[in-house]
């Protein structure tokens, strides 16, 4: 990093925002995991109690810190409110949010930071960890700032422009305690004309589900926001199966690709079936597989339960073999799915539509 941009990243602060209910061990080792790998990096620790019960508010009280500022609400909000909330008490240029299930080994901040630095486009970065585990993240190709392009954002562990988060209205309390606002809050920031992405060189471990546990109501709520989410970006329900011989996007026509980032900016997916091994991939909502139609009947069936994750359109490269293409053509239509076949070598996306 050259002078001046080191001099500009040095000059930025940063607060944490923990949004608490109950879970009282998980929150102390959230916290003393902080202060041990972050203390240096960040100003100050800003914990939101959500009307937690007495086992953890005495926690939170006897905690012995300094730069732990603990606010008890009265009543309890849900996760968007408490992080708003905890937001507007802070000045800092950054506002790093952890849910209190999560922990660090490690301080990071800066490699975060230095990404905002270098791509001024970019709202909110997030590291990786367990919560990434079942992605090869050396597969996905990588902005010049160093993170992974997304557009599907998860909130257990998110760093952000404060300005930017409270310009366009923080988390939606409409989500009432949790889920989907994390997600909802990454399509406004790209409605807004923000990136955010993922940083495969910072790691943070989130047990998940700490504070919902794993019960009913824990489903219930999942379901609800997943519906309401949905209602809202209707969109966010393509997931498309793309077929192709070749496996380099290199070889794509443009065309192509922007359909593609289409999709994702939307919050849909993309399951590439090519003969490559292991292709490069543009974002963590692509996926790649065997050119193999049994493959793609099954990735179909798999996902036919869920309206979120039923499989929406065919895309045939024109590379495909005949045989293939005529059954996948064949395929989407006992399906009643959208089936377009798309060019190698023409700049235009559409070439038939069934």
């Amino acid at each position: 990093m050259d002078i001046r941009k080191f001099e500009m990243l040095a000059d930025k602060t940063i607060d944490v925002v923990i949004p608490v209910y109950n879970a009282p061990d998980l929150t102390r080792r959230c916290i003393d995991s902080i202060v041990a790998h972050l203390n240096q990096s960040i100003r100050r620790i800003i914990v939101q109690d959500d009307a937690s019960g007495h086992e953890t508010k005495k926690m939170l009280d006897n905690l012995p810190y300094d730069c732990v500022d603990v606010f008890h609400a009265e009543e309890n909000q849900g996760f968007g409110l408490s992080v708003n909330a905890a937001v507007n008490r802070s000045d800092a240029d950054y506002i790093f949010i952890l849910n209190s299930d999560t922990e660090v080994s490690q301080d990071f901040l800066s490699l975060l930071c230095a990404t905002f630095v270098a791509d001024p486009e970019l709202a909110a970065i997030v590291p990786a960890g367990n919560s990434y585990a079942q992605y090869d993240l050396g597969r996905y190709m990588l902005r010049e700032a160093g993170y992974i392009p997304n557009y599907y954002l998860r909130g257990h562990a998110i760093l952000i422009r404060r300005d930017v988060f409270q310009e366009i209205g923080g988390f939606d309390p409409a989500f009432g305690r949790g889920y989907y606002e994390d997600i909802d809050l990454g399509r406004r920031l790209d409605l807004h004309g923000w990136r955010f992405g993922i940083h495969p060189g910072a790691c943070v471990y989130h047990k998940k589900g700490g504070s919902f546990g794993n019960g009913r109501s824990k489903k219930q709520l999942a379901r609800r926001n997943r519906a309401f989410y949905l209602s809202r970006y209707p969109d966010a329900r393509q997931n498309i199966l793309l077929f192709s011989t070749n496996g380099s996007l290199a070889n794509f026509p443009l065309s192509a690709l922007v359909a593609m980032e289409n999709v994702f900016r939307a919050g849909g997916y993309v399951h590439w079936f090519t003969s490559m091994r292991s292709p490069t991939l543009l974002c963590l909502q692509m996926y790649s597989y065997p050119l193999h139609l049994s493959t793609a009947i099954w990735i179909t069936l798999k996902r036919w339960r869920r309206a979120d994750r039923r499989i929406s359109a065919i895309w045939i490269m024109d590379d495909v073999p005949f045989l293939l293409r005529t059954l996948l053509i064949a395929w989407g239509r006992v399906l009643r799915l959208e089936v377009k076949e798309l060019s190698l070598n023409k700049s235009s996306l559409l070439r038939e539509q069934y």
